[in-house]
């Protein structure tokens, strides 16, 4: 059975050293998952493997063979496909238009013999339990899950030099995926293995990582600090590896007691919405309250709700004593901030600057005499907030999508912290970030709880939930049912809470 492997790779580019001496093999026949930190070496070393960049020292080698290094086309030839996030598809052509689009179209008699080429598509997706996709059906019409099954079947279609692809490099293939094309590409994966093909599958999503992967290659700093099969590590283990830092690290503890006594900084009373069935719960100062249910238990309608964004039927909200506004710019202004699940389509525009980005909902305050900006002051704001926030950037001026996934993330934060927010809601905060950027945003979050900010906080992740949350209200069916403190609490016992149907409702938090 074919393998690579990488000897003694490094590559430098000027003072960084992005890979230093990296030793693995990949394997048909299995999963092999590649983790670490952004900055890790990973898409270097993904690049070498495709034959886009060259290593400084070091060599790759297909079944002891010596590979020629930066020659792309030489490592298609030799069996390896590359699947990354963004798909590019044409939009005006067919599924099996697409498909063909590295690949010379079937003819007869000098015309495009477009029969052959629907039946080879067809053939391509029924090999991979795809039939329900129409080949001829325009590529437009499906979702991203099912255009990323359709490239990979693509692969499937025979070459004129009769090689098979024995290895796919799926780089964060799941990124845009909801949970249902993730497990429809997870069964195209066991699929392709079955088959005999290898799959090096690069993620920061642990339970993904965990579930499908044979065996784990954690990179740090550049330098190749473990391969081990999936059954001799875990979570901590890899996490450990990939940081330097252990999972008990992850939350940090609170310094000092909530004060209990204060006033509510947040009440809601009676509150009903689309989606939500009179809603009672109070927050105080520094306290983080978990939001948790299964999903449609109305989590997102709540937030959106408290943000404006959803049109309240009855009940009151009130922010430090005072009615809450009911437009999201208002309340931004009044001291209600949020950051978004979806930071690409609901949070930044990612064609803007930092500053841009940061500024946004505060406008009014960086105007003078109603009129002009005072572009020094907005600068300095973003500045400040990159400081607190530990944003990397060139400048306040680069261009959010030149970020990395945790310093997009970041940035939202610092475009909530420079309103000087008393109440901060959070949707999955963490989504879509690696380890590091993790460690970096729980510390964000515990030092604004112990600087009196309350926060609101929805998460699918529970060790989060429960590691981040002085309580957790379950709602079910649109309702708080349950408030519970989650000292001693375990991610078991919280998941058995939101499968029992409560027979209570309207509870108050």
């Amino acid at each position: 059975m074919p393998e690579i492997a990488f000897s003694d790779i490094s590559r430098r580019f000027g003072p960084v050293q992005a890979l230093a001496q990296v030793s693995f093999t990949l394997r048909s026949g299995e999963v092999h998952a590649l983790m670490g930190e952004n900055g890790a070496g990973k898409s270097t070393l993904i690049r070498i493997l495709a034959g886009l960049d060259r290593p400084d020292t070091g060599h790759l080698a297909l079944n002891g063979a010596r590979l020629p290094e930066g020659q792309a086309s030489l490592m298609k030839q030799a069996g390896l496909r590359f699947i990354h996030q963004e798909l590019h598809p044409v939009s005006g052509l067919s599924v099996a238009e697409n498909m063909f689009l590295d690949y010379a179209y079937p003819t007869r008699f000098g015309l495009v013999n477009w029969q052959a080429l629907n039946a080879q598509a067809g053939k391509a997706l029924q090999r991979l339990d795809l039939g329900q996709i129409n080949p001829r059906s325009p590529i437009s019409s499906l979702g991203p899950g099912d255009q990323m099954l359709v490239r990979i079947a693509a692969t499937l279609i025979p070459s004129g030099d009769g090689r098979v692809p024995w290895l796919y490099v799926m780089d964060e293939p799941t990124a845009a995926l909801t949970g249902e094309e993730s497990e429809r590409l997870f069964a195209v994966i066991d699929e392709l293995v079955l088959q005999g093909a290898g799959i090096l599958y690069v993620s920061h999503r642990m339970p993904e990582v965990l579930r499908i992967s044979n065996r784990v290659t954690v990179l740090r700093d550049g330098q190749h600090i473990s391969t081990l099969p999936r059954r001799e590590t875990d979570q901590d283990r890899i996490i450990h590896d990939m940081t330097g830092r252990d999972l008990s690290d992850l939350f940090p503890p609170r310094a000092s007691p909530l004060a209990a006594e204060a006033e509510p900084v947040l009440e809601v009373t009676g509150l009903s919405a689309a989606g939500l069935r009179d809603i009672n719960l109070h927050l105080h100062p520094g306290e983080i309250l978990g939001i948790g249910g299964l999903a449609g238990s109305g989590r997102g309608a709540l937030l959106r709700t408290l943000l404006g964004a959803s049109h309240r039927k009855s009940g009151a909200i009130k922010l430090n004593g005072q009615p809450l506004k009911t437009r999201p710019a208002d309340v931004w202004a009044q001291g209600l901030a949020y950051i978004p699940r979806e930071r690409r389509s609901e949070g930044l525009m990612m064609a803007r600057s930092i500053e841009e980005n940061v500024v946004l909902p505060h406008l009014t305050r960086f105007s003078r005499l109603g009129a002009f900006t005072d572009k020094l002051r907005q600068r300095q704001v973003t500045q400040e907030q990159a400081v607190q926030t530990r944003l990397k950037m060139v400048s306040s001026r680069q261009v959010c999508a030149e970020l990395s996934g945790g310093n997009q993330q970041k940035a939202l934060f610092a475009r909530a912290l420079a309103g000087s927010p008393s109440v901060l809601m959070l949707d999955e905060p963490t989504r879509g970030v690696d380890i590091g950027a993790r460690f970096d945003l729980y510390r964000i979050i515990r030092s604004l709880s112990e600087q009196g900010v309350a926060m609101v906080l929805t998460s699918s992740d529970l060790p989060e939930l429960i590691g981040l949350s002085d309580r957790i209200a379950i709602m079910h069916d649109g309702r708080l049912d349950e408030c519970i403190a989650t000292d001693g609490l375990t991610e078991g016992g919280l998941l058995a809470r939101f499968y029992q149907q409560s027979q209570s409702a309207g509870i108050a938090v």
